[in-house]
């Protein structure tokens, strides 16, 4: 179905109202000095040291007092499965080891054929453990170390509050933060396969697979309210594949980490899938292959995709969704579709755990879908060619999933005239898939400038060569503005501080989409962080200046521009594994590799102290 022409005039009138270079002269005007100030007078005193500072404590999380209901019980929920799962549990994955005492090698599913998985995959330097082979009991979060950093010159000075159903919390995922890659019956995903030879792997991170307890006590400590995690398929269902066993103790693990969240005054957040596909999608294909859409293959496109992901999702709410209020099926699902075939049976899967989580659970929490957007900015918004591209740059990376999830529309004639083998969905499956996603959800870290190629865009989107390094966006992207000035501070990566364009993105998700938005994540890695020593590290004003901007700018949001924001999420709670780098330190706390202690950084405290200054009508 095309885009009406009316409805495209609105798109770009939207966008161009939304930005303006507007040309002034002198210096900057102070609005709130409305009473003329007096010339100085100079005059001697007694000079003491006078200088006080007020020593405060983080507000930790009150202890619950009731517990929320969202769905059914496993009980009654396990009878809305076609078949009752059969548990079992495999054991540790010890090279050279596991595979020699495995003697039952006519079990499809036994430890034998587990071990082959590890087998297989031939990972290299594996390391088995870190630290810890078992869950450790917490330990009380010192006083000592909830006494609030030194207050930064400059601070906020708004009068907004958030509403009272605001979701605030830090967020994390299980690829990055885990470890314990080959314990207690994981089966490989294609994280343990992407990083190259000289980066770090996964297979030990943070070990927060056996420091849940502590980590999460001292987010309570911190008064942080949401704890958002992402479970790994090949945890639950090491063989993947519908009839296959679950593992028990995957099952045991989250169960008592959602109630350890629980206990602790806190609420979970549960994202089904995190990047970390089962190997088994893409071992036969090429990892390495050049895709047409995003960075990765995730074997999203394998032709038993579909039906796996929405056994596995079954299996994981039937378990859990009594419990957690907000679901998320799939995160940033652009960056590893691979193809449109990817992309499309990622669209078929949410809907159908969408459907079951609502329509046969009956369950009353939240369930939707994350997504990765830059936000694509005209690099001069009086110039149409540049709305175009930044429009073209939005249908590219959202439409391709928003546009029949949320609205209920056709895949955009963008992405069908572009991706090979892009195919229209049909009337029935428009009528499925629609209004499928509870809210919007987004991590919007920082902002992109966009203008049009040299060549146009009609002459890129047909060459999708390898040779065409615009494919399939066909717009250029770059970080600075107009007049040559970068669009925002520049921290270690990708991401530059731009809080006023995250509100412009706001406003357009909203207004397009029509659902309350969630911002899912939004983090900050510090210039040359992990570089610095501990103290240099904790003292991170960088990071506090960009959370503080981004949350005033999200309260501007809501209070002025009638966007319904749902929450918001910081990423992430401690420095972690970012897929081959641990340079980029996006956490709220340093992690020390060797002993895995946690320290937590000023921003943290700035944060939640700004977020609970804030709370409340």
């Amino acid at each position: 179905m095309r885009a009406p022409l009316a409805c495209m005039t609105a798109l770009v009138a939207f966008a161009e109202a939304q930005q303006f270079y507007i040309t002034a002269e002198g210096y900057t005007e102070r609005p709130q000095c409305t009473h003329a100030v007096p010339s100085p007078q100079y005059h001697f005193r007694q000079f003491s040291y006078t200088l006080n500072e007020t020593v405060r404590y983080a507000t930790s999380v009150p202890s619950p007092t009731t517990t929320g209901t969202y769905g059914p019980p496993y009980s009654e929920a396990v009878k809305h499965l076609t078949t009752s799962p059969v548990t079992t549990t495999w054991g540790n994955w010890l090279p050279n080891q596991t595979v020699v005492t495995a003697t039952d090698t006519n079990d499809p599913y036994g430890q034998a054929a587990w071990s082959s998985l590890w087998l297989q995959a031939g990972l290299e330097n594996y390391t088995t453990t870190g630290l810890y082979s078992t869950t450790v009991s917490p330990t009380p979060v010192p006083s000592s170390e909830l006494v609030l950093p030194p207050r930064d010159y400059f601070r906020p000075t708004d009068c907004y509050n958030f509403p009272d159903d605001f979701v605030f919390g830090v967020a994390g995922s299980a690829a990055q933060v885990e470890g314990a890659m080959g314990l207690e019956g994981r089966s490989p995903t294609i994280q343990e396969k992407l990083a190259n030879t000289t980066q770090p792997k996964n297979y030990v991170t943070n070990e927060n697979y056996f420091l849940y307890k502590q980590d999460i006590q001292r987010l309570a400590a911190m008064g942080v309210k949401y704890y958002s995690f992402s479970i790994p398929w090949t945890r639950i269902l090491p063989f993947v594949l519908p009839g296959s066993p679950v593992n028990e103790q995957g099952i045991q693990h989250y169960d008592d980490l959602i109630n350890t969240v629980l206990d602790a005054g806190m609420l979970p957040i549960v994202t089904l899938h995190h990047f970390d596909s089962p190997l088994i999608f893409v071992a036969s294909d090429n990892t390495s292959a050049h895709p047409d859409i995003g960075n990765n293959n995730a074997g999203y496109q394998n032709e038993t995709f579909v039906d796996a992901f929405v056994n596995y999702a079954k299996i994981v709410l039937t378990h859990y969704a009594d419990r957690v209020p907000i679901w998320v099926t799939f995160n940033e699902p652009y960056l590893y579709s691979f193809n449109f075939t990817g992309a499309n049976n990622v669209v078929h899967a949410h809907a159908q755990v969408y459907h079951f989580y609502h329509d046969e659970l009956n369950a009353t929490g939240q369930m939707g879908i994350k997504f990765n957007d830059n936000f694509g900015v005209p690099r001069d918004p009086s110039n149409s060619s540049d709305v175009l591209a930044a429009n073209r740059f939005q249908e590219i990376q959202l439409g391709l999933y928003a546009n029949p999830i949320f609205l209920g529309e056709q895949y955009p004639d963008s992405v069908l005239n572009t991706l090979p083998g892009a195919e229209p969905l049909s009337e029935q499956d428009l009528s499925y898939i629609a209004n499928t996603s509870d809210f919007f959800g987004i991590d919007p870290y920082t902002a992109t400038v966009v203008s049009q190629p040299a060549g146009g865009i009609d002459d890129c989107a047909t060459n999708s060569s390898t040779d065409n390094s615009l494919f399939p966006y066909c717009v250029v992207q770059e970080t600075k503005n107009i007049y040559g000035w970068n669009i925002g501070y520049r921290s270690q990566s990708y991401v530059y501080i731009t809080p006023t364009y995250l509100r412009e993105y706001l406003s357009y998700l909203w207004n397009t989409f029509k659902k309350p938005v969630f911002v899912s994540e939004f983090g900050y890695p510090v210039f040359n962080e992990a570089d610095k020593g501990l103290s240099d590290q904790l003292f991170d004003t960088p990071r506090s200046i960009y959370y503080l901007s981004f949350m005033s700018e999200i309260l501007k949001s809501i209070h002025e521009d009638g966007v319904h924001v749902m929450g918001a999420l910081a990423w992430s709670w401690a420095d972690n594994w970012e897929f081959g780098d641990y340079a980029q330190q996006f956490g709220l706390q340093v992690v020390n590799r060797t002993t895995q202690e946690r320290y937590f950084k000023k921003s943290f405290f700035d944060l939640v102290d700004f977020v609970g200054a804030r709370m409340g009508s």
